[in-house]
């Protein structure tokens, strides 16, 4: 497989799953969030240079945090306003001249060895590659959105079949990734592959996986805790 390097962005607030810290660094089955999404990327992608991007107020927090687990190695930068921002900053901290570049949610520590891989496969040979889900729930589309004591003012249903889930990492070539963040920063651009495809280029569709969770809610940490339970008990019996 081509030298890869990973930025794992962790520069969100976390404010929606409620609590004092953002959810990156609260636990899940006794270890942080986050040293388990580090763990998972360095894990599936052997050598592979590893950059954190965090919270300027939480860096401190997490050297102190991640010194009581065993947490693959990593160098630390701070985030920006945005997450456009923060994967520039991801780009500059690397040290090392990878092949490939891999953009990791810091917040989905479930995520296998075998996705990482498939997804850093497919992006050797296409240039950019991410991995999705289909869509499972029906979907409409808002032509108005209005408060939330008044309603929709008008909707229609959407066919689902055209639509996927995307999900991280999202692993691209290294030049063609500098290249497209050397852009500047347009509201449109939510995620890497759209910032990729803004400078020109196209995405390929991977497999993704839907034990692939993104923790966003308090919700969320419930489902992690039982998938995760389920992954160790499932180990245990092999």
């Amino acid at each position: 497989m081509a030298r890869t390097g990973a930025i794992i962005v962790a520069g969100g607030s976390g404010t929606r799953c409620g609590g004092a810290l953002p959810k990156q660094f609260a636990l899940l089955g006794g270890m942080p969030v986050l040293a388990r999404t580090i763990n998972a990327v360095a894990a599936a992608l052997p050598g592979a240079e590893i950059v954190a991007v965090l919270p300027e107020r939480h860096a401190d927090f997490w050297k102190n945090l991640a010194a009581r687990f065993e947490v693959a190695p990593h160098t630390i930068v701070t985030g920006g306003a945005e997450r456009f921002d923060s994967v520039r900053r991801g780009l500059a901290a690397l040290r090392t001249d990878p092949e490939l570049i891999a953009v990791q949610d810091g917040v989905r520590p479930l995520v296998s060895a075998e996705l990482i891989r498939r997804v850093a496969e497919a992006a050797e040979r296409y240039g950019a590659a991410i991995p999705v889900v289909e869509a499972v729930d029906s979907l409409r589309e808002v032509e108005e959105q209005r408060t939330e004591t008044e309603g929709i003012a008008a909707s229609h249903v959407a066919d689902r079949r055209r639509f996927r889930i995307v999900q991280t990492p999202q692993i691209f070539r290294a030049d063609l990734l500098r290249g497209a963040y050397g852009a500047e920063y347009r509201a449109e651009f939510t995620d890497d592959a759209s910032v990729v495809e803004a400078a020109g280029h196209g995405v390929f569709l991977a497999r993704g996986e839907r034990g692939n969770l993104k923790i966003t809610t308090a919700e969320d940490f419930i489902l992690a805790e039982a998938l995760l339970a389920a992954r160790e008990e499932g180990a245990e019996r092999e």
